[in-house]
């Protein structure tokens, strides 16, 4: 995956992670290799993010689907016959 945010955004997450890096291990991280991390975690570990926020979206859906569909059945009149 390739890092494609605004650069306020992206700015914000390096700030992040330097500010992180700091805290956690005393390293002094510049620009440039805050980006390198974020690039790095992005490839590595990106997508399985990415794909658990779409199985996880398509379980909202779904699960609105079963709703109208309750809904719709509900609405249903009973027929007599002839």
């Amino acid at each position: 995956m390739t890092l494609d945010f605004s650069n306020e955004d992206l700015a914000a997450l390096v700030e992040r992670v330097q500010t992180h890096f700091e805290s956690e291990f005393e390293l002094d991280l510049g620009r440039f290799e805050a980006e390198a991390v974020l690039a790095f975690f992005s490839g590595v570990i990106g997508g399985h993010f990415y794909n658990r926020g779409l199985y996880d979206a398509q379980s909202v859906v779904l699960g609105k689907i079963e709703e109208i569909n309750d809904a719709i059945y509900e609405m249903e009149q009973t027929t007599g016959a002839g």
